[in-house]
Parts: C-alpha cells; sequence; structure tokens
C-alpha cells in the first residue's frame, strides 16, 4: 500500500532554532511530538521541547530537575563507569538519564502552519520527583469544555502517564500520575461510552509481553481499571518492535478510528491504523496490514533520531485529517489524511 499522506510543502514547520531556550545556557536539541486543538479559533500544538547545555569537547553534560531549580551534570566521554550508546540515554554506575529535559510549550497559528508563541501562556515544566526528568509528549483532548493533557512523566523511578486539566491555557491544575510506571502513549477518547471514560495506554514488561496497546475505563479520569490488551507487535511485520497509540481515536459511523505508531526491530517508525466498535471499543473490528505513511522525506529519515514518524496530535474537519508529527525526533511536520480513504485501507 503506497503512503497515504499529503505532506505539507512547508515541511518541517517547526525546528529547534524557531524556539528561545528556556533559560540562560541551555540550547533546544530537538522538537517532539505536539498535541494538537482548536482554541479561540485559531490552531494550537502544544510541543516538546528537549533541551540540555551547549556540548563541550570530550565531555557530555545533561540537565536534571531539582525542587529548586534545573541541576547540570557532567562526565567525561572516556569514563569507564558511562554508557552513552543511544543519543537519548546515558548510563553511569548503573544509572539511566536522559540526555535532555524536555517541557511542554505552547505555540499557535491562524493558518496551521506557521506558529508561534503567545504572551500570557506559560511553559509547563515538570513538577516533583515524579517529573524530574521532565514531561514529554502530552495528547490533548478536549471533553465537556476541558481540556484534558496526559503525558509522559518521567523520573529516575521510571515513565509513567501524569495528568492536568485547563479551561482557558492559562491556569492548568497541577500534575497527577493517573498509570503508574512503567506506561505511557495514554490518548483518552473524547466522549463517554456506556457511561464511562475510555483511554489507550501502553504498559510495558520488559521481561514478559511487551510494549502493547491497552483500554482502560474509568468514572472519573483518576481510577483506572478493567484493563484490556487489544493491540499487540506482530512478528516480521512493520509493528514488530513495539506500538503505541497517537492522539484521541476520531468518532467515525463504522468504528473508532486510532491512528497510531509501530517500530520495527531497527527502531523505524511507522504509522498505522486500528478500527474500534463504538460500544465496545475493546473489540478491535480492523487493523492495518501496511502502515499509512512510513518515514520517506529526509527530514523524516536524518536527524537526532533518525526514520521516525511520530504523532500525538491532530484536527478533524469532516472528512478532513490535519496531523501534526515529530520527524526524526527533530522538527515539526504536518501531513493531511481522508478519514473516508483512511477507512476504505481497512476492508
Amino acid at each position: 500500500m503506497a503512503d497515504l499522506a499529503h505532506r505539507f510543502t512547508e515541511n518541517p514547520i517547526l525546528r529547534p532554532s524557531d524556539l528561545r531556550p528556556s533559560m540562560e545556557g541551555m540550547q533546544i536539541e530537538c522538537l517532539l511530538n505536539p498535541g494538537a486543538f482548536v482554541f479561540e479559533g485559531r490552531t494550537w500544538l502544544l510541543l516538546r521541547v528537549a533541551e540540555r547545555p551547549g556540548q563541550k569537547p570530550g565531555r557530555i553534560s545533561f540537565p536534571i530537575l531539582k525542587p529548586d531549580g534545573v541541576e547540570i551534570l557532567e562526565f567525561a566521554e572516556d569514563d569507564p563507569r558511562l554508557e552513552a550508546n543511544d543519543p537519548r540515554v546515558v548510563r553511569y554506575q548503573g544509572r539511566d538519564y536522559l540526555t535532555t529535559l524536555s517541557h511542554l510549550r505552547l505555540v499557535s497559528s491562524d493558518d496551521g502552519i506557521h506558529f508561534r508563541e503567545e504572551p500570557g501562556y506559560s511553559s509547563l515544566m515538570g513538577e516533583g520527583a515524579q517529573e524530574s526528568f521532565g514531561a514529554e509528549d502530552c495528547r490533548v483532548s478536549l471533553i465537556d469544555g476541558t481540556f484534558y493533557l496526559t503525558y509522559t512523566a518521567v523520573s529516575p523511578r521510571g515513565v509513567g502517564v501524569g495528568l492536568r486539566t485547563t479551561l482557558d491555557w492559562r491556569k492548568v491544575t497541577a500534575p497527577q500520575m493517573i498509570f503508574p510506571p512503567h506506561n505511557k502513549d495514554c490518548a483518552l477518547f473524547e466522549e463517554k461510552i456506556g457511561g464511562k471514560y475510555y483511554a489507550l495506554h501502553r504498559p510495558s514488561s520488559p521481561n514478559l509481553g511487551g510494549n502493547y496497546i491497552w483500554l482502560a475505563e474509568s468514572p472519573d479520569f483518576l481510577h483506572w481499571g478493567n484493563h484490556r490488551c487489544i493491540a499487540v507487535t506482530r512478528e516480521r511485520m512493520w509493528d514488530s518492535g513495539r506500538v503505541g497509540a497517537g492522539a484521541a481515536p476520531i468518532r467515525t459511523p463504522h468504528g473508532w478510528l486510532g491512528i497510531y505508531h509501530g517500530a520495527d526491530q531497527a527502531q523505524r517508525y511507522c504509522l498505522g491504523l486500528l478500527l474500534l466498535d463504538l460500544n465496545e471499543p475493546w473489540r478491535v473490528l480492523a487493523r492495518s496490514v501496511d502502515p499509512i505513511m512510513e518515514p520517506l522525506a529526509e527530514y523524516e529519515q536524518k536527524g537526532f533520531f533518525g526514520n521516525v514518524v511520530f504523532t500525538n496530535g491532530h484536527i478533524v474537519r469532516g472528512d478532513e485529517v490535519t496531523m501534526y508529527y515529530g520527524a526524526s525526533d527533530t522538527v515539526i511536520c504536518a501531513a493531511k489524511f481522508s478519514i473516508a480513504q483512511l477507512l476504505a485501507t481497512l476492508r
């Protein structure tokens, strides 16, 4: 099946150089995986901004969040106690650290292409011990007039799902962890089903099972249960290594249409589809055999971590889905899809 994405000719629409670092001495290394929503007649993105200090020859330095501010840790590259084979994670004396510290930052646009930061809307930094390594990859769902933000909360204790809410994007509630480590890729359905709220999420097991998509239900967004695994990795396919949810599933007459990411054993990230029953969303009606989008453009193949297309934000207008995505863990891009065309691939 051919790649179905109609990429914006303006891609990448946001680069690290387009924004200013959050503090002196830091530089923006990557822009990643924005949540997307419409507010006050404009298109908004909630970007993941990954920062670190400027690097010195022969040294590796990276930031962590402390109660009184940001602390910079620095080590010699040839220190035998340091393992630095992955650009995203280093290990020192048996302890893992991220090479960058991520926060969430708002930008808006009148045309969905050219984005700018808005005064009066602050960045969302990690808060507390459960977010000392940062906040990442936020999904934004609008439910009954309230915006729900589900994001990856990272700390030395592991990776869990944080939740914040807002009505106006000027005041945001304090974080609460709704799924403990190790869990991420949480996307809320934007309406109740059978009187309950539902979420896709991805618990992970390094020894038994794998990185699979699960479904959970809740009466109040805080207490989650009746967990069911709905999609696993598939051997020798494009999603053989891991799978995870994208943004909020899209309601269609044929079922809930979810765009999800999958990676193979070489960590090449593509996008595919799940179609879930409208009334029993744990029932998978169809799933993509081939990806609907692959890293084909140069900006999707080369970057901080290459061969990646990853989305957790889209805006739906009629049959058209405008999907915002991170490319190669470096820049922000956009593409359009037809819902009818996507559904036709599942028949």
